[in-house]
């Protein structure tokens, strides 16, 4: 029963921003733990990991790496996802935890093909046997680096075309502490959580943070929103590019929507950017 044994669990995505804390969580918890990757002699993992070979594109790589497992982390891939609902039934998976996005609460989800690859998997675990419960963050705060770690490393500065849009960045920590409570806790099946940061925080605001938690102050620029979207595009994907873009618009001189989520789950105060900035203040230098 969850919370009173040792369990085994599987993670997959292991190597990324949120998976590995998962399996760092997961552990420190006591649990066994089985992380993934599409190949395990490249992947650097810390000593004493169990570490397997597989990939969600490739349901023949899943039985060996799901077998006897209690629960599961997953990302949302979009091919493959009944493929691995079935792997999971069949392996005698308990409960899967999937990492999903807000984008599938909006109004018109099913135009965004963002939504459409989250909701294609929530559907396939929907209608399988297994328990699940959904992460649906809103805005990472690690994905300010997409777009601000080269210009704040070449030049001290970041270009932006709305600097009074507010948004409420997640952290990573809370997302991977959210699911090992999930995963290890009682009361969380077949439940989804719409995960959104602490605080409403103004673009400029959260650049700011950056600044003081690296000790090196960062000009802020006003540009338009076609620059922006060029300089974006050379490090972002476009469908990214645009869904930033419009969200920065809607959102400019309006604060954003925060939720309680993370402390209600885990009994933890969600935290905050500022941080979020002292963890990764190393990665703006």
């Amino acid at each position: 029963m969850k919370g009173t044994s040792t369990m085994v669990m599987v993670v997959f995505g292991a190597t990324g921003n949120i998976g590995r804390p998962v399996a760092a969580g997961l552990r420190a918890a006591g649990h066994e733990v089985r992380v993934t990757t599409r190949d395990p002699g490249s992947a650097a993992f810390p000593p004493g990991w169990h570490v397997v070979a597989a990939d969600l594109l490739r349901p023949e790589t899943l039985p060996a790496a799901l077998e006897g497992a209690d629960g599961v982390f997953v990302y949302a891939v979009e091919e493959g996802a009944r493929e691995f609902a079935r792997a999971a039934e069949k392996a005698g998976v308990r409960h899967v935890v999937l990492l999903s996005s807000e984008a599938v609460t909006h109004e018109g989800a099913e135009d965004s093909p963002i939504a459409r690859q989250h909701r294609t998997v929530e559907v396939a675990l929907e209608e399988s046997t297994l328990d699940w419960t959904f992460l649906r963050p809103g805005l990472l705060a690690t994905n300010t680096r997409w777009c601000w770690q080269r210009p704040i490393r070449e030049a001290d500065r970041v270009r932006l075309p709305y600097p009074g849009a507010h948004t409420a960045p997640v952290h990573e920590d809370d997302l991977a502490a959210l699911a090992v409570t999930a995963l290890t806790r009682p009361g969380h099946e077949r439940r989804a959580y719409r995960v959104l940061g602490p605080e409403s925080l103004t673009l400029a605001e959260q650049i700011q943070h950056v600044a003081e938690a690296r000790g090196r102050a960062i000009t802020v620029e006003h540009v338009t929103p076609d620059e922006a979207r060029a300089e974006l595009g050379a490090m972002m994907p476009e469908v990214a590019v645009e869904a930033m873009l419009a969200h920065w618009a809607a959102q400019d001189g309006r604060r954003a929507e925060i939720s309680t989520v993370v402390e209600e789950v885990t009994g933890r105060p969600g935290r905050t950017f500022a941080e979020w900035a002292a963890d990764h203040a190393a990665d703006f230098l």
